[in-house]
């Protein structure tokens, strides 16, 4: 199965963007790359913030991707339903709600999976705790999670809390790979390298596919593959790669992901959290989990009978029903998601952010962390800014440009192709470099 005419790994369509661009620091250039994107109107279908009184530079969507101006109507449709049906809803709404959830193919392709293997449900770190249950199975001398150092707080309480629970010490039985001495990125041969020496040992590795703090895009195929050599389980927190980076979940044998969706899929705070388990778990009724009656087999869940009978797929790890106001948010996004294609704004979006690497490169000011290879980084980029970074952060701010800082000193700043401009990418490279 191949669900995207681009591979992350393969570099040749990537690479060949970078090679015909002949970028210059110029706002004539940077206007005519504007005219010429043929994605340019996606971005009259989002609200844009104001900051001090004018339409802000928005390059915040790694943290909280904007409204779709289409969400309020996605959301009257249901009020409207609730409002006219009330129960029977379930049954006859527009998007009937007792199968909401099967209402996301786009949801599957973005993460390269079949739709069978992909569900909407709960929240991150819920889902981090219930996938966890079935697939963190300490045993004998296999009780070793290995995860990435300085790993988002979802991941390292959710893990903290499950070595806890199985009465285990978190000196002893997390592994946790941190970049060499003097460097900001994990070198993935370190990683690799972790699984082995731990082999006999280790029973689940951990990691963010993108790194929250320098924007690093692990090679997941490599990861996964050494993984189930050394015989353990391998899953992904992909809260920062989905919707941002290309994922082949499926081809690349994963046994699970957890993510959110009010990041690069722009469906609001707090939005509907995503899971993958593959097929091959998600056919395996045996599987411990923690069971809920919206996971129940459809055919027999109202019923009301004894003895848990989990659907087919990643379906069958629900625990409720679907949250289907919040949920109809995600739909408006990836509806616009359906119309744009990934692939042309995944080519946007190297085009984006490389442009701004080009501009700000070289600044004595700061040091970009954030892997320069495209093919290793999605569209953020962090920079590490060697005195006074929060003044500098505070004068992005003052310019009406909303980026994200995170303590103790980088500025992370990510163009996100649907609605962010390179005249905008040209605006904030002036006023980093000013």
């Amino acid at each position: 199965m191949r669900l995207s005419t681009f591979s992350p790994f393969l570099g040749y369509s990537e690479m060949s963007i970078l090679a015909i661009m002949d970028y210059q620091n110029d706002t004539k250039y940077a206007l005519l790359l504007d005219k010429e994107d043929e994605l340019k109107e996606f971005r009259r279908m989002f609200f844009i913030p104001d900051k001090h009184g004018k339409p802000s530079i928005y390059m915040c969507g790694n943290s909280l991707g904007l409204q779709p101006k289409s969400a309020k109507f996605y959301i009257e449709q249901e009020m409207r339903d609730w409002r006219e049906m009330g129960v029977e809803g379930h049954l006859d709404a527009k998007n009937p709600w007792l199968h909401y959830h099967t209402l996301f193919p786009t949801e599957a392709n973005l993460v390269g999976a079949l739709p069978s293997e992909v569900v909407l449900m709960n929240t991150l770190t819920v889902n981090l705790h219930l996938l966890m249950v079935s697939f963190y199975r300490p045993k004998g001398k296999r009780t070793k999670i290995l995860m990435e150092a300085g790993a988002f707080s979802s991941d390292q309480y959710a893990v903290e809390s499950q070595i806890n629970f199985h009465g285990l010490d978190y000196g002893k039985d997390v592994i946790e790979v941190a970049p060499r001495k003097g460097e900001y990125l994990i070198r993935e041969e370190d990683i690799l390298q972790a699984i082995d020496e731990n082999k006999k040992e280790l029973a689940l590795v951990l990691l963010g596919g993108v790194n929250y703090y320098t924007g690093q895009y692990f090679n997941l195929e490599a990861i996964t593959k050494a993984g189930h050599q050394a015989g353990a389980v391998v899953g992904f927190d992909l809260a920062h790669a989905v919707g941002n980076v290309l994922l082949q979940l499926h081809d690349w044998n994963v046994d699970f992901a957890a993510w959110c969706t009010y990041k690069y899929l722009n469906s609001g705070p707090g939005g509907v959290g995503g899971v993958f388990v593959h097929e091959r778990h998600g056919n395996d009724a045996s599987l411990p989990r923690f069971a809920g009656w919206w996971g129940h087999d459809e055919k027999e869940r109202f019923k009301m009978q004894k003895g848990f009978k989990p659907m087919v797929g990643a379906a069958g790890w629900q625990v409720s029903n679907a949250q289907v106001i919040s949920m109809a948010v995600h739909k408006a996004s990836l509806d616009i998601f359906d119309e744009a294609g990934f692939d042309r704004l995944r080519e946007k979006s190297v085009k984006l952010t490389g442009y701004l690497e080009f501009l700000i490169k070289g600044n004595p000011k700061f040091k970009i962390i954030t892997p320069s290879d495209p093919q290793r980084r999605g569209c953020q980029l962090s920079l590490l800014v060697k005195k006074d970074g929060k003044a500098l952060f505070d004068k992005l701010d003052r310019e009406g440009i909303i980026a994200d800082w995170r303590e103790p000193n980088v500025i992370r700043i990510s163009p996100v192709p649907l609605y962010n401009t390179f005249s905008e990418v040209h605006r904030v490279a002036e006023v980093l470099n000013s």
